[in-house]
């Protein structure tokens, strides 16, 4: 029987990174690939535009280490409004490409529960995760004659899905570092007072999301000044597992690379990010190379 010394905490980190909009989260990864690690990115958001632009500015020579595919639902119009075109792909695309990381070419970069320490998978976001496991749930729900189907019944498919996923992500046997990056979604509890948790499929599932994390740090926005925060808020409960090493607070551009380093008891050193420059930058040559 193992002693909790032999405890895999430090293995592999399995981080839920939760903040309100345009806090910061998608840009922050820069920090990581400073730090050498290989991203390998689940965009749902489409919105690499600024993670781009700063790794062009601090690391051009590592912006290959940053692969994604981007996954969205196509929609149309219609006499009844906005439909998805055809049947929703986005969510079962998802489930593939965590089995197998292969892109529409053929190449693969094999399965990510075996891609090991050096490299994070990210999840970004779960907020449009959810929303694609919502459209594709939908259409399997039975429907009466007249058409109509109970919506709780895909609420409840939809919520089992990200669940079972959450779980896979975060097993022992998911052998590599996972982010997966959230938005804050305030519910109002039955005390009356308002509490902050991971935007899921409806509210049941998103006070169970932090559950499945050891690590869960928030992004905050205040005086402009952009932080990550490892401690607790009174509206909003974080998960931080190595209280006396961890600071409870980090600076936006290197806080999430030395969050990994305190975890994985390693040291760390990443020069803070630049402020933007006043011309624009050209990259002609260089973009994120699609997985």
């Amino acid at each position: 029987m193992p002693s909790l010394a032999a405890h895999q905490s430090n293995s592999f980190t399995k981080l839920l990174l939760i903040g309100d909009a345009k806090s910061g989260k998608t840009g922050s990864l820069v920090s990581l690939v400073k730090a050498g690690y290989k991203l390998r990115i689940l965009d749902l958001d489409n919105l690499l535009n600024v993670l781009k632009e700063y790794i062009l500015k601090e690391c051009p020579e590592l912006i290959g280490n940053v692969e994604f595919i981007t996954l969205r639902d196509n929609w149309k119009s219609s006499a009844l409004g906005p439909v998805i075109a055809g049947k929703p792909k986005a969510f079962r695309a998802a489930l593939n490409l965590i089995d197998e990381w292969k892109s529409d070419d053929g190449t693969s970069l094999g399965r990510p529960d075996s891609w090991g320490p050096e490299c994070i998978l990210v999840v970004d976001s779960l907020s449009r995760l959810c929303d694609a496991a919502y459209d594709h749930y939908e259409p399997l729900v039975p429907r009466g004659k007249d058409g109509n189907f109970d919506p709780r019944a895909v609420y409840g498919n939809a919520q089992d899905g990200i669940e079972s996923l959450l779980a896979h992500l975060t097993s022992d046997n998911f052998r590599t570092n996972v982010i997966v990056i959230a938005h804050v979604a305030y519910q109002e509890m039955p005390d009356g007072t308002t509490k902050g948790f991971p935007q899921g499929v409806g509210q049941k599932l998103s006070p169970k999301i932090p559950q499945y994390f050891s690590t869960v740090i928030l992004y905050t926005h205040k005086h402009d000044k952009r932080t990550i925060r490892t401690n607790s808020t009174p509206m909003i409960d974080l998960a931080n597992p190595k209280p006396f090493d961890m600071q409870p607070d980090y600076d936006i551009s290197t806080g999430l690379a030395s969050i990994f380093a305190t975890l994985r008891g390693q040291s760390v050193s990443v020069e803070p990010t630049k402020p933007a420059p006043t011309t624009a930058v050209k990259p002609k040559s260089i973009t994120l190379r699609r997985a």
